[in-house]
């Protein structure tokens, strides 16, 4: 992001980014508890936004790890719900109906995971700058989150991981290396994961699209 600042603490519309991101998940009706992860310099000024902007579910703040990994592991060990989301403080615009969707399709189907659809082309380039394929785009999808499963077989996966030093780059990476299948639930383009400046002028854009509507979902 290029801000002295976390991202996830940056303003959005008078908001920290992961406060717009909590209320989502603090009024769906399937969510009984939260746990942020977070760095451990930012634990009491987290909880004391939390209490300033109202969130109601259960919530625990706890600090994390070294890599994202390590952080989701930390998150599962202080949680007692069978199924669990994995979701992103950075991605503000997630729907109630797309939490529900991937909530469902994991019970039905074991774990799953919040995509699109790839739009460009993509190529598989060796270090050289050399093209060395063209995968068929339409077997591409572009994975976001929530990702969801059972809480069992996620600890498993990050425990097998640890032991395999093993650093996936999402956690439903992981959870395939135990031989689970991950159903793909389709979300939308506005679903966007805030890294950048210009993902911050989107996001303003959206924010201001969705008042001007009327609506607070995505």
């Amino acid at each position: 992001m290029g801000t002295k600042e976390n991202k996830q603490y940056l303003m959005l519309q008078n908001k920290p980014i992961f406060i717009h991101t909590l209320e989502v998940f603090d009024r769906h009706p399937l969510i009984t508890e939260i746990v942020l992860v977070t760095g451990k310099q930012d634990v009491e000024r987290v909880r004391a936004w939390i209490g300033e902007y109202g969130i109601t579910t259960p919530i625990k703040v706890i600090p994390g790890g070294a890599e994202r990994q390590h952080s989701v592991y930390q998150g599962l060990l202080h949680m007692s719900s069978t199924w669990v989301l994995v979701h992103d403080g950075v991605r503000p615009f997630v729907t109630e109906e797309q939490v529900t969707s991937c909530y469902e399709a994991a019970v039905a189907y074991g774990a799953s995971v919040l995509a699109v659809p790839v739009k460009d082309t993509v190529k598989q380039v060796d270090e050289q700058g050399w093209v060395t394929a063209t995968p068929d785009r339409r077997s591409l999808w572009a994975i976001q989150t929530p990702q969801a499963f059972r809480r069992s077989e996620l600890m498993q996966a990050h425990e097998q991981a640890e032991r395999d030093a093993f650093v996936g780059t999402d956690d439903s990476m992981l959870v395939e290396r135990l031989g689970v299948s991950v159903r793909v639930v389709e979300g939308t383009y506005s679903n966007i994961k805030i890294t950048t400046p210009d993902d911050l002028d989107y996001a303003e854009y959206i924010r201001a699209k969705k008042e001007a509507k009327g609506g607070n979902k995505a």
